[in-house]
């Protein structure tokens, strides 16, 4: 790699085993809750990219002591629920919209003074969404642009528990919402049109809050503590998703992915790449740490262009670079719809996707909220050098492209992979070697 690219050669198959990093969700949550809870907890399998890093450093800013006892391992020694301490300078989320938009629900029930930014790119993010249900439960929060942007400050106020519809369906949004409501009086209830995805509800749980489901719906009541515990941090899907398209594009792969977790609001992926005629089966499934886990073969397999409807997509939303490529190397037109969300990601991953596809040499059309991509079949990509726009799944998705391509690609802002899956490039290469 130099300058930030890197060439990644065309050819190879995928074959034998293999494990992915941690899932980044839910790492972030188990630092978070472990953090605010009564006793140590110990998390195996933590992903220790830059977004988690973030986490990590925020709530060590804040007094909690938190040590890597070994690679992907973590002690989080908890202060309980009021044993947070005021931050002696900015809490710097960096590029995590999760880290910045689950603490701002958090922090807006301590009783100190805190400020949350992030770097150029997080700060051009949406931040009003999570603002607007936490000022209706009595929170003090107020940033750049009404309370749009970063930075935001956030003063102590006594919260009350809410009934909140969600205008979209969001698993940060939903979060944040969540973890004030621990601290609020009486119930908080959060209600959403589709459910996204649900890792703090299942780790509230595990962590020992009264939290129910109903539906769409998820109510939690105020905590009088949590006990901390041993999380195990399943393999995160959207990182095996990669080297689900590699193997299903490139001939001769069959390639089995251990320890996945397969939790159903993120297994949209798995249903996109089955309707397109992928070979994706899922095997030894079991749950841990309340997570649904299991080993996922891939073969390679002729795909077909398909319509992905909204529905569809949420499941899938942070696989849509995946599905652009594997839409790209189909037979036939595929339309993308239902990604409006997408405008506001990384990076403006529809624009990203539908410029990169064309410097390949694919016919695409982009939409406000989608894209038409009219597939090549068994052709190959055209050689090129393609920008990431320092986006990490974008660079990923690229590289696997590469793979079917006649030159190779050259990959702009590669660097950005370390903060979903450090070490990408050389596991790639390691199992095309098999």
């Amino acid at each position: 790699m130099e300058d930030d690219v890197i060439h990644i050669t065309p050819g190879g198959k995928l074959t034998g085993e293999m494990t992915v990093p941690g899932d980044k969700s839910i790492s972030h949550r188990a630092v978070m809750l472990g953090a605010v809870s009564e006793g140590v907890t110990v998390v195996k399998g933590f992903l220790d990219g830059a977004d988690n890093r973030a986490t990590v450093d925020a709530f060590m800013s804040m007094g909690v002591d938190i040590k890597r006892t070994a690679p992907g391992s973590l002690t989080i020694e908890g202060r309980g629920l009021r044993g947070l301490r005021e931050p002696e300078d900015v809490i710097d989320a960096h590029n995590s919209g999760t880290t910045a938009r689950l603490l701002t629900g958090l922090l807006s029930a301590q009783n100190f003074f805190s400020v949350i930014t992030g770097d150029r790119s997080l700060r051009s993010r949406p931040m009003r969404r999570v603002v607007d249900p936490l000022l209706k439960m009595g929170a003090c929060v107020c940033g750049r642009r009404d309370s749009s942007l970063l930075p935001l400050a956030i003063l102590p106020r006594k919260l009350t528990g809410i009934s909140y519809s969600t205008p979209v369906s969001s698993a940060q949004l939903k979060s944040a919402i969540l973890l004030a409501g621990l601290y609020a009086e009486g119930e908080t209830r959060v209600t959403e049109r589709r459910k996204s995805r649900d890792h703090t509800e299942r780790m509230l749980a595990l962590f020992g809050a009264d939290v129910m489901v109903e539906d769409h719906s998820v109510m939690v009541k105020p905590a009088g503590a949590l006990k901390g515990c041993s999380v195990v941090v399943p393999g995160d899907i959207s990182s095996a998703a990669f080297f689900m398209l590699a193997a299903l594009v490139t001939p001769g792969s069959e390639l089995l992915i251990k320890d996945v977790g397969v939790n159903p609001t993120r297994t949209g992926v798995i249903d996109v790449l089955k309707k397109m005629g992928g070979s994706v089966d899922c095997y030894n499934s079991r749950v841990v740490s309340g997570e649904p886990v299991a080993d996922i073969l891939v073969k390679s397999s002729p795909l077909t262009g398909v319509h992905i409807s909204s529905d569809e997509l949420l499941p899938a939303i942070d696989e849509f670079p995946v599905l652009c490529v594997a839409a790209a190397l189909s037979r036939g037109s595929t339309t993308i719809t239902g990604g409006g969300e997408l405008r506001v990601k990384e990076s403006d991953r529809i624009a990203a996707m539908s410029r990169a596809l064309t410097s390949l040499g694919v016919k695409n059309e982009e939409r406000s909220d989608g894209m038409i991509i009219e597939g090549i079949g068994a052709g190959l990509l055209k050689g090129a050098r393609v920008r990431s726009l320092g986006d990490h799944r974008v660079a990923m998705a690229l590289a696997i492209a590469a793979m079917r391509s006649d030159k190779g690609v050259e990959v702009e802002g590669a660097a950005s992979v370390e903060v979903s899956f450090p070490g990408f490039f050389t596991q790639l290469e390691n199992i095309r070697k098999g």
